[in-house]
Formats: C-alpha cells, sequence, structure tokens
C-alpha cells in the first residue's frame, strides 16, 4: 500500500525517463503530488467532439476514421512511408499524418486505424494543403490493447492533463488511476463533522471522481469539495485577521475642531447622494474605538479623492495626522496640488496669510534633494503637518509622525497587505485604514481578497462628466486607418483641444517599473502574444509623429525615467495648455487632470488589460467636452485580445467591465502580484464563477471561528490557515 507520501516511482514502475519527466516537466514528485495534478478539460467519449482549431492550439477530440492510405516518397533516396488518417469530428474534418521508414510499421497503423473505428485523436493544430492537421498527432482507438490498459476509464469522460515533453496526457491518467486504486488513506483537512455539515464529499472521493467521472454531476461534486476547501481556508484567515484587527483597538477620531466645518461651509457645490452616504460611513468607522478598515472603489472622477480629504479633515480635527500613501510621484504630485486646490488658505496652516484653523500639507517621495526630504520628515516627526502625501518613500524606517490618526491608500491594487502594515506599524495606537480604487472590482473579488476590509462605493458620478466614445482600429483588417487616427489627433488639436498618446514601453523593450503585459490564455492555459513586430515605445513615438504626421503641434514624451523635475515640468506645460500632444507610458493611468484633453490613443492597446483600459480612457472627457478613444491593435479579430478591446468599446460601466477583466485573466494576475499569500492558495477556485461557494465559505468561517476559534476540532484545517498566515508573514518580512 502506498501513501500521499510516497515518490511518484511507486507508481511508475519501469519508466524511468517519464517518472524523471514528470518531476522536472510538471514538479510532481509525490502521490500526493500525482493526485492533485487535476485534469484541465475532459472529453466527452460517447460522441464526437465539436472542434474548434486555431493553428497552434492543442486539441484533444473524438473522432471517427473515415479513410486510411498509405503514401510512399523518397527521401534521403529512401523509401519513406506516410500514413494518411482522414478524422470527421462533429466540426471540421482532419487529415493526419504519420510517417515510418518501414512498410510493416506502416500496415500496422493501417490496420489500427481502419476506417469506421473511433479513438481519441490529440496533438496541436496546423493548416496545410487546404485542410486541418496535427503536429505530432497522438491516438488511443477504441477497442485496442492501449484503450483496454486504461482499466475501462475510456467511459463517460475523459480527463485531460497538462502535460511536458515526453509525457502525454494518457501516460498521466494511467499513473495518476494505479495511484488512486493503490492508496490507502488520505489525511483530509475537513473532519466528518465539516463535511457533512457543509454537505461536501470526502477528499479521497472528491480526486476520484474528478480523475475518472461517469458524468459531469460526479465532475461537479469533486469539483464543489476542493473549491469549498480553498474557499474555506481563505476565509478563515480573512476572518481571523478581522478579529485582531479589531482586538488590537485604535482611537476614536470625533472630530473637535473647526477645520472640516470651514472647509464644508467653502465648497461650492453640493456633494452628490453617493458621497454623503459613503462619508457617512466612514464617519461612523472613525468614531469607534477600533481601527477602521475601509475599502473605497468607484469610478474615475466620482470623488473619491474628496470624500477621503473629508476623512482626512476630521481626523486633523481630533489632533491627528493623515498619510496619502499613492504609487507614482506623478500621482502624489497631482495628489498634493489637488488637495491644496481644494483647502486654498487652509493648506497654509501657521503660515502668513494661512487660516486659523488651517494645516500644513507635506509631499515626500523619493527623488525629493536632501533639503526638501529632511523639511518633510521635521513637519511629519514634529506633528506640524496634517497631511503628508507621498509614494513608497513613507515605508522608510526614517520617516516618523507625531499622531497617525489615518492612513490613506490610493490604487488599491499597486499594493499590497504588507505595504499597509508597514505604514500602519508607525503609530502609537492602530489607526483608521482608507484604501481606495478606481478600478470597479465585483463583491466577490471584494469578499476574497480584500476580505479584512468593509467595501464602500460611489456609484455615481458628479454632474459634468462627458460621455467617452471608444473604438477599435484594427489594423490586422484596416491598417490605413493608422493614417485617419493621427489625422482625428491633428483636428481635434486644431479645435483647441488636447490629446494623450499612449504607449506600452518606454523605449525598445523597456517598460515602466512594475508594469506587466497582458497575457491572454487559450483554453489550455498556454500564452497567446499578438506578434506587433515590436511594441510602441514613447521615446520612438513621440519624434516620429512631431516629424511626421503631427508635424507643426506640439508634441512632448512623459514616462516615468524622467527626473522628476522633468517629469513634473511636462505635466504642468500639459495642464497649461502648452502642450498639444502628450505622448506617454501609463504614468497618466491615474490622478492626471486636465480637463481640455479630450482625445486618448493608445498604441499596441491589446497589451494593456482592461481595467488598465477603462484607467486610462478615464482621463478625458472630464471638462465636459465629449471625449474620444482610439483602440490601436494588430490583434486578429476573432482573438481573445480583440475581444476585450470590444468589450471596452462597448461601454463605459466600470463594474461590467470588471467581470469581464476577471473572466478573461488567470486569478493570479487579476488578484495582484502584491497580494501575497492570496492568489497562489486560489488552485481551482475562481472569485466570479464560484461566487456562492465563496460567500458559503465566509459564513462557515464566522460559524467555526464563533464555536472554535483555535480550530482545535480540525487541526489539518488549522495547519493550512497557518501556513497561508505564515506566508504572507514572511513575505512582509522579505519585503519590508
Amino acid at each position: 500500500m502506498i501513501t500521499v507520501d510516497s515518490p511518484i516511482a511507486s507508481v511508475f514502475g519501469r519508466s524511468t525517463k517519464k517518472r524523471a519527466a514528470t518531476e522536472k516537466g510538471l514538479d510532481l514528485h509525490t502521490v500526493g503530488d500525482l493526485l492533485h495534478h487535476l485534469p484541465r478539460r475532459y472529453v466527452e467519449l460517447g460522441e464526437l467532439t465539436r472542434v474548434e482549431p486555431h493553428p497552434k492550439k492543442p486539441l484533444t477530440f473524438v473522432g471517427e476514421v473515415v479513410r486510411t492510405d498509405i503514401r510512399t516518397f523518397q527521401a534521403r533516396r529512401r523509401t519513406q512511408y506516410r500514413v494518411e488518417v482522414t478524422v470527421r469530428t462533429a466540426g471540421p474534418q482532419f487529415v493526419i499524418s504519420r510517417f515510418t521508414p518501414y512498410r510493416s510499421q506502416a500496415e500496422t497503423y493501417e490496420a489500427e486505424v481502419a476506417p469506421g473505428s473511433r479513438g481519441i485523436f490529440l496533438g496541436r493544430a496546423k493548416w496545410f494543403n487546404n485542410s486541418w492537421g496535427l503536429d505530432d498527432p497522438q491516438w488511443v482507438i477504441f477497442g485496442t490493447d492501449e484503450a483496454q490498459q486504461m482499466e475501462g476509464s475510456l467511459e463517460g469522460l475523459l480527463p485531460i492533463y497538462r502535460q511536458t515533453a515526453g509525457v502525454r496526457s494518457f501516460d498521466l491518467q494511467k499513473v495518476i488511476q494505479a495511484a488512486l486504486h493503490q492508496v490507502g488513506e488520505m489525511p483530509d483537512r475537513l473532519p466528518p463533522e465539516l463535511q457533512e455539515r457543509y454537505d461536501v464529499v470526502d477528499a479521497l472521493t472528491a480526486l476520484r471522481l474528478l480523475h475518472a467521472p461517469d458524468d459531469w454531476a460526479q465532475v461537479g461534486t469533486g469539483q464543489r469539495r476542493l473549491r469549498f476547501e480553498e474557499a474555506l481556508i481563505l476565509q478563515l484567515v480573512l476572518a481571523r485577521r478581522r478579529a485582531e484587527l479589531r482586538e488590537l483597538g485604535g482611537q476614536a477620531r470625533t472630530g473637535g475642531g473647526g477645520l472640516l466645518a470651514v472647509f464644508d461651509e467653502r465648497l461650492p457645490f453640493t456633494l452628490t447622494g453617493a458621497q454623503q452616504e459613503v462619508g457617512a460611513e466612514i464617519e461612523h468607522d472613525l468614531a469607534q474605538s477600533h481601527a477602521m478598515n475601509r475599502l473605497l472603489q468607484g469610478e474615475v472622477g466620482s470623488g473619491k479623492t474628496l470624500v477621503a480629504l473629508r476623512a482626512m479633515l476630521r481626523v486633523i480635527d481630533s489632533g491627528g495626522q493623515c498619510a496619502l500613501l499613492a504609487p507614482t510621484e506623478v500621482l502624489a504630485q497631482q495628489h498634493l496640488r489637488s488637495i491644496t486646490g481644494l483647502l486654498g488658505d487652509l493648506a497654509a496652516g501657521g503660515m502668513l496669510g494661512g487660516h486659523a484653523e488651517g494645516t500644513t500639507v507635506t509631499l515626500l517621495t523619493g527623488s525629493m534633494g536632501a533639503a526638501q526630504r529632511k523639511a518633510a520628515l521635521l513637519a511629519a516627526a514634529s506633528g506640524e503637518a496634517g497631511i503628508v502625501v507621498g509614494t513608497h518613500a513613507l515605508l522608510e524606517e526614517a520617516v516618523q509622525f507625531a499622531d497617525l490618526g489615518l492612513v490613506v491608500v490610493d490604487e488599491q491594487h499597486r499594493f499590497g497587505v504588507e505595504q499597509r502594515a508597514a505604514l500602519t506599524a508607525k503609530a502609537a495606537a492602530p489607526p483608521h485604514v482608507l484604501v481606495m480604487t478606481a478600478t470597479p472590482i465585483p463583491r466577490t473579488v471584494a469578499m476574497t481578497v480584500f476580505g479584512d476590509l468593509a467595501t464602500s462605493t460611489i456609484a455615481e458620478l458628479p454632474a459634468g462628466r462627458a460621455p467617452i466614445q471608444t473604438n477599435v482600429v484594427p489594423l490586422a483588417e484596416q491598417p490605413t486607418w493608422l493614417d485617419r487616427v493621427w489625422q482625428r489627433v491633428r483636428e481635434e488639436v486644431e479645435q483647441g483641444h488636447q490629446v494623450y498618446v499612449v504607449c506600452p514601453r518606454i523605449s525598445g523593450d523597456r517598460s515602466e517599473e512594475g508594469e506587466a503585459d497582458q497575457i491572454d490564455y487559450d483554453e489550455d492555459g498556454e500564452a497567446v502574444v499578438v506578434e506587433t513586430g515590436g511594441l510602441a515605445a514613447v521615446e520612438e513615438v513621440a519624434p516620429l509623429l512631431a516629424e511626421g504626421p503631427l508635424q507643426g503641434l506640439r508634441v512632448a514624451p512623459l514616462h516615468g525615467r524622467m527626473a522628476a523635475e522633468d517629469k513634473e515640468a511636462t505635466m504642468r506645460a500639459f495642464a497649461d495648455g502648452e502642450i498639444d500632444v502628450l505622448v506617454s507610458t501609463t504614468v497618466i493611468e491615474v490622478g492626471v487632470d486636465v480637463h481640455n484633453a479630450t482625445t486618448m490613443v493608445l498604441l499596441d492597446a491589446d497589451r494593456f488589460g482592461v481595467s488598465q483600459l477603462h484607467q486610462l480612457r478615464g482621463r478625458v472627457g472630464r471638462g465636459g467636452l465629449p471625449g474620444l478613444c482610439l483602440l490601436v491593435s494588430r490583434a486578429e479579430a476573432d482573438s481573445a485580445a480583440r475581444e476585450r478591446l470590444d468589450a471596452v468599446a462597448s461601454t463605459t460601466d466600470g463594474f461590467e467591465l470588471s467581470r469581464v477583466d476577471l473572466e478573461q485573466r488567470r486569478e493570479g494576475d487579476v488578484l495582484g502580484r502584491n497580494q501575497s499569500g492570496f492568489h497562489n492558495s486560489l488552485e481551482s477556485l475562481r472569485v466570479l464563477r464560484d461566487e456562492k461557494t465563496i460567500v458559503a465559505a465566509r459564513e462557515a468561517a464566522e460559524e467555526l471561528l464563533a464555536d472554535d476559534p483555535e480550530l482545535a476540532s480540525a487541526p489539518l484545517l488549522a495547519d493550512a490557515v497557518r501556513e497561508v498566515e505564515d506566508s504572507q508573514h514572511s513575505a512582509f518580512l522579505e519585503k519590508s
């Protein structure tokens, strides 16, 4: 009898080459690893498969042999044989060829795939001689010895596994079936009483159903068990964190000064209903004796900054200080301008001409000179600065506060749990935390990734926001349309407006720090990248436009590698109308607010994700003038990249687009590299598809912890929770 800890050699037997390839190529070393190498999809064996081939796409299908021919040809002065097998499916017909130098082998192939026989065929699709074929074809014909060796598993559904060089899906199926028959027991994180309570099968039964199902219902039963377990572990981690945060306590910030009252009196407009509602939620949280942890989400331009500023003023009125953490210097400087502009003389507290109720607003970034940095550090440490706006520089050990009462984190998806912790650790008592994002997050994602946070949403936009028209410019079909794009840019400038041109690169293959291309995947998890022959780069595109189609217009570049003073000068010049066309990377994605900018051209738009495209186009149409966004791409019409661009062009509803984004992309990409310990645990769980499971797991986690806070009744489950918690803690220590 073998166990889950037995080496895979115990089921591979004499197949040393395949065992070594499995260990190296798939990183599977124990029987437990093998059993958790789950099928990526299933093929129904009772009927011909409906196939939609694309070149180089891996295919596995049930087909019926229509005809078999042996053809001879000369190669290197020797007679060679090609066995040509014509196979029909529920989709197109395939002509599959195998080659051999031996007539006897060719006749064996011919006999094996006789007309009328059915079997499973797999390989990578190729288009050749006006028909579909397969590269490196493999097949198992029903009724043959090889089919019989698969121990009756060629009934119902055939599991298809991720494979590697030298190891076929069929090979993996055989050894996994052997492991399932030989393994005695399997440690189960969910004790029998929990399985019964939440109506899930035991772990070993779930794996047997997934690896050898008779029907789709059995697949669903097995999947529900594994997904519930993943969701439960994740929700237990989050529930324990929420409890720990409450136990840490905090200082109530109920106001008392006159700064917020003066600010509200001076506002030249009325807050939207959503802003008032969210403001009341935050005010209630700030008044509690434990720290607020709230996520504030809303579309670009919905007024999140104003809501956050009012929260900061309440904390200052309570004698505390506030820190606003932004992901880039461009955004930090934009926040400084925006806040000081809104406050006016209220931002000049203690200075000549400043208001008696005023405070001081200070900026701290990594590129500041020594004298500026010293002054900012002193203002924060002494308590003089009520609001300190900064980048990652705020996280440095040298930065201290007199009484940090509120931490505001902008663009939450750029920061992880560990950065929030590094900043909140600078407070004597746990500070209140407000994290903001303009990337709408579906409810289940917020519940899964930001489960330690309460969620507020500003769902309405302020009056005066103009509609944005978005069009795809498909260069694969219409290469000449690019000329019309630049004509359109010139027309906008001639009307007195300004234009953004956004590129995915700075120069060559250099992208913005922290940026990564959107990668699409086919149904087999294979990466699909649009071949462009070189991506648009700011340092190449700006001079080409200035000397070519936009000659005579004022064109300027902007990217993150420029010196801080040059970036600031360029943004100020664009804001003042001294630049017509700003050729930029994604540094203008958030926070850059120029009301006269009406048009955005996104080059190689397929390299950006849905949320980023939505964020970027939110830079135009902000001054009451209609906006235009042109998505330029070489992606083919039926590709996932074009589906993404078409989705963005079809709606400006960020919440609808966020679901499209999550459905298209791999979970880890969406949840973010910085959410340490979370995306690594999402092996089979998908936060949109499994919404009901996640909700049930959250309720289960709360019930379990209420009855058994230490999870003493489920020690293996407790170990799994601690493992995730430890991985987050170690990731924080490594980065701090």
